[in-house]
């Protein structure tokens, strides 16, 4: 694992987080109560992304547009249509579904879909927990990548597959949704001229990078600055310097700001765990290093980061809700 690939743990499209439909204008699609990340990709046609409060995207043919929420956002034919808002009917999916009211796993025949048809596939992802929201954090409020490279051709398999009627359809479109997140993002970390997080940047380097995958496939271990050099090929003080001016801070403190992050997790995941055992899960002998840690980089216990997130987790209407509404006419 890596430092860009341990960030989708947990993310993941599942059927009532899924929909297709191919739309003849005037259409509007409204995401309210939004997921922390909805992905559109527009298979035919065109359209436009709205977000609360933020310009508007064009969907070009083939375009893949994420939208981090949970603002609510439109995706229209055209900016300020006149499309009426109708309810969708008996294939909905409902919010304690954790996913939509858009088509659930369902879509429509656009055999005879008439010119200037658009098809637009839609995928919502609750993503959760510390891990999750360092990936977020990392994302700007709306992001596009052209139909080129990795991320188009996982586009033009997602549409192969929507045009059959095969059995264990639902999970392949879930896996292929999937890919595109992952391939979608890294292009848009890639493109040229980007400004991609610095510890995703620094896996470029053949030392930092090498570093950096150690730390992340093997958090718990007992490293040292001078262990991890070794693994690396480098001296201690060569290992300090680069990942410092690469990643923006020294190898411990990173692999210690990783390390309660997953603990933030794992007091949330595992309420039965006690302290000592979340302790050894992220590489502390003893639960009282791990609390003075803990409190130190995340500025609360661990005991009260995991009160507050379990009053928090049963508030009404807590969760990634995420309904959408389907104006126009629907094909």
């Amino acid at each position: 694992m890596d430092a860009f690939g341990d960030l989708f743990r947990g993310v993941r499209a599942h059927g009532s987080l899924f929909g297709s439909s191919t739309l003849t204008a005037p259409w509007s699609l409204r995401f309210v109560d939004g997921a922390p990340l909805t992905l559109c990709t527009v298979l035919d046609g065109a359209g436009w992304v709205v977000p609360a409060g933020g310009p508007a995207v064009h969907l070009a043919p083939g375009d893949t547009v994420i939208v981090r929420g949970p603002a609510p956002f439109d995706v229209v034919d055209e900016v300020g249509t006149a499309a009426e808002p109708i309810e969708c009917g008996e294939h909905c999916a409902t919010p304690e579904q954790g996913g939509t009211r858009h088509r659930l796993g369902w879509h429509d025949d656009a055999d005879d879909a008439p010119p200037g048809a658009t098809t637009l596939v839609t995928g919502a992802y609750p993503v959760r927990g510390e891990i999750g929201r360092r990936l977020l954090d990392a994302l700007p409020d709306t992001l596009r990548v052209p139909p080129d490279g990795t991320a188009g051709a996982v586009r033009d398999l997602l549409a192969a597959e929507l045009a059959v009627d095969a059995p264990g359809q639902q999970v392949v479109l879930d896996r292929l949704l999937d890919w595109l997140l992952v391939c979608t993002l890294r292009e848009w970390f890639d493109r040229p001229g980007g400004t991609p997080p610095a510890w995703y940047a620094a896996h470029r380097d053949p030392v930092v990078g090498r570093a950096l995958r150690l730390l992340h496939a093997e958090p718990a271990a007992p490293w040292t600055v001078a262990g991890l050099a070794d693994r690396t090929g480098v001296s201690r003080a060569t290992l300090a310097k680069r990942f410092a001016d690469l990643v923006g801070e020294p190898p411990l403190t990173y692999l210690t700001r990783w390390r309660m992050t997953l603990a933030a997790d794992l007091l949330t995941e595992r309420e039965s765990a006690t302290l000592a055992e979340i302790a050894r899960a992220v590489g502390y002998s003893d639960a009282f290093g791990f609390s003075a840690a803990f409190t130190r980089v995340r500025g609360v216990t661990p005991s009260g980061f995991r009160r507050g997130a379990t009053r928090d987790a049963s508030r009404p209407g807590a969760g990634p809700g995420h309904r959408a509404g389907v104006g126009g006419r629907d094909r």
